[in-house]
């Protein structure tokens, strides 16, 4: 009987598999940015009407929502692809290291 530690593993991984995963993770990245958007738009949402005390000509108060929902989702992304090519997913690291400078692009937009 052979021991485990005389077996390879194998390097190659099923096609199938991976394109599996990829679609999960990337529906995952989807929810979380519609919870995102949903969460700020409800936000936006209620502060459509002038607070009390406030003039239409005065500007509105510095809002870090955007900043903070955007880089959670950021760094959230950016975790799971550091942890998709730590265990040998490379290639759907990689479109998770993609898609995590695409949005710290769009968080740093909204920096005020």
């Amino acid at each position: 009987m052979p021991e485990l530690a005389d077996k390879q593993p194998s390097s190659t991984e099923d096609p199938l598999t991976a394109g599996c995963l990829l679609l999960l993770v990337l529906v995952a990245d989807v929810a979380a940015g519609l919870l995102v958007a949903i969460v700020l738009a409800a936000r936006g949402w209620g502060r459509m009407g002038t607070a009390p005390g406030q003039t239409a000509t005065s500007a509105p108060p510095l809002d870090w929502a955007p900043v903070l929902g955007f880089g959670a989702l950021t760094l959230a992304v950016g975790v799971t692809a550091v942890v998709l090519v730590w265990i040998g997913h490379r290639v759907i690291g990689t479109v998770q290291l993609t898609l995590c400078v695409l949005l710290t692009v769009h968080t740093l937009r909204y920096w005020p």
